[in-house]
């Protein structure tokens, strides 16, 4: 009996890997009917009442017309005119989400300069957004935040509510919408967290994940094929588009703990493996500005969140990060000191393609005239941050109190932590309602 428990226990986790069984490992077709007959009903049923929760009733802070009032101050409707920052309003477009590439990696927002000189010299050629805020801890999370301009939340992750996630917009299938065709690589797991089904649901037609490469591809990292093997996939991939435009999304694998990568150039194990992202990430663009695809071709570097290193860093400091556009497609360089969010990448880049952008509620448009109070909203396991030009507050939803704000120096500082606390109890009700009414 002991024996059969064993398989038994095995296959109700889903195998061995780093991914358990979920709804999303039976998801393979852009067609929702499809994917739903793929689900066994029983599963279906029980995976659901697992997650069943009246999230709107949660995080009760104000009442409605206050609510109501606050977000509107904060997520105004923007208009379409934007400053433009490229050649084309068809680029073919690149998302990197690069793991964990916090600001601490960064040397043009004050981290280490010896880390990544690749992507310092890149941030001197393009657009370069120096207070591009993380809205989360984890990739699950952050990938939502990116491809959906949608919050992330302290106590759950969307990706793993396919109910809830199938309701959000999705840049791939805005882009398709307009003509492009879109793809996702990524070297790990793809049924990891549910991933599947969302980008399934979002639009990607094609998804390339660790089970299309070879065993020997994948010896070097317990999580799938390093980024070399990825970047090099990549670069294949963009050569045989014979569809223009297209968009790819790529998601990075190396700088993941354990750290093991095959380089050596830093003596710490954690800074050289990004190191190693980095040195991956400068060979590919040097490769693909030797080829005529260049000229059209958008590249956005985002991280998926930031990195608790060194470990006594603070909230802040862990979420605050950067944002980088690069290619033949940019007109030239800029730094954009604007305070945002990671969410916000989805609106300002429809906005460059002149593509309406209002499915997507909490992502704003940062270049646009009507982005007049700019600020940034993140989460973590036990609360919130809000920060602006006043500085910045962490607000802990266990202990409800503020457990962190700079500047600190006068009573007067003192107010506008408060006033960021308030702002921060606005943005985290509107989510919660958000995503109980979906």
């Amino acid at each position: 009996f002991i024996l059969l428990m064993i398989p038994l226990g095995i296959s109700i986790r889903g195998g061995l890997g780093e991914s358990t069984a979920n709804i999303g490992k039976v998801y393979f077709s852009e067609d929702e009917y499809l994917n739903h007959s793929a689900v066994n009903p029983m599963f279906s049923m029980l995976y659901s009442l697992g997650k069943a929760e009246n999230y709107a009733d949660e995080f009760e802070y104000f009442d409605e017309p206050r609510r109501a009032s606050l977000f509107r101050s904060l997520y105004p409707q923007t208009p379409a005119d934007t400053a433009s920052l490229l050649n084309t309003r068809r680029p073919d477009v690149l998302l990197i989400l690069m793991e964990s590439f916090g600001g601490q990696i960064v040397e043009a927002v004050g981290g280490r300069a010896d880390i990544a000189p690749n992507y310092n010299r890149l941030a001197a050629e393009g657009v370069i957004f120096t207070r591009c805020y993380s809205n989360s801890f984890r990739t699950d999370r952050g990938m939502v935040s990116a491809l959906s301009g949608y919050p992330a939340f302290p106590t759950l992750s969307v990706m793993k509510l396919p109910i809830k996630s199938r309701t959000l917009p999705c840049m791939a299938n805005t882009l398709n919408a307009e003509g492009y065709r879109s793809t996702f690589l990524y070297g790990g797991d793809i049924n990891f967290t549910n991933m599947q089904s969302y980008l399934r649901t979002g639009g990607y037609g094609t998804i390339i994940s660790d089970s299309d490469f070879p065993a020997d591809k994948k010896k070097d990292n317990p999580w799938g094929a390093d980024d070399g093997v990825t970047f090099d996939s990549l670069f294949s991939i963009i050569g045989a588009q014979k569809h223009h435009p297209w968009h790819i999304g790529f998601l990075t694998l190396s700088s993941h703990e354990p750290f093991e990568v095959p380089y050596n150039r830093l003596k710490e194990q954690i800074p050289n493996a990004f190191a190693y992202t980095d040195e991956c990430l400068g060979r590919f663009v040097e490769r693909m500005r030797k080829t005529p695809l260049w000229d059209n071709l958008l590249i956005i570097c985002i991280p998926d969140h930031g990195f608790q290193y060194p470990a006594n860093i603070t909230h802040e400091q862990h979420h605050r990060n950067t944002m980088l556009w690069i290619g033949g497609a940019v007109k030239a360089h800029k730094t954009v000191s604007t305070v945002m969010n990671q969410s916000d990448m989805a609106a300002t880049l429809l906005a460059q393609l002149g593509i309406g952008h209002e499915d997507y509620t909490f992502s704003r448009d940062v270049l646009s005239p009507a982005y007049r109070y700019p600020f940034a909203f993140f989460t973590f396991k036990e609360g919130f941050g809000f920060a602006d030009s006043t500085g910045h507050t962490v607000y802990d939803i266990i202990g409800n109190r503020i457990s962190e704000y700079r500047p600190a120096t006068t009573s007067g500082d003192k107010t506008a932590a408060d006033r960021r606390a308030e702002l921060g109890k606005a943005v985290m009700q509107s989510i919660y309602d958000d995503l109980g009414n979906r």
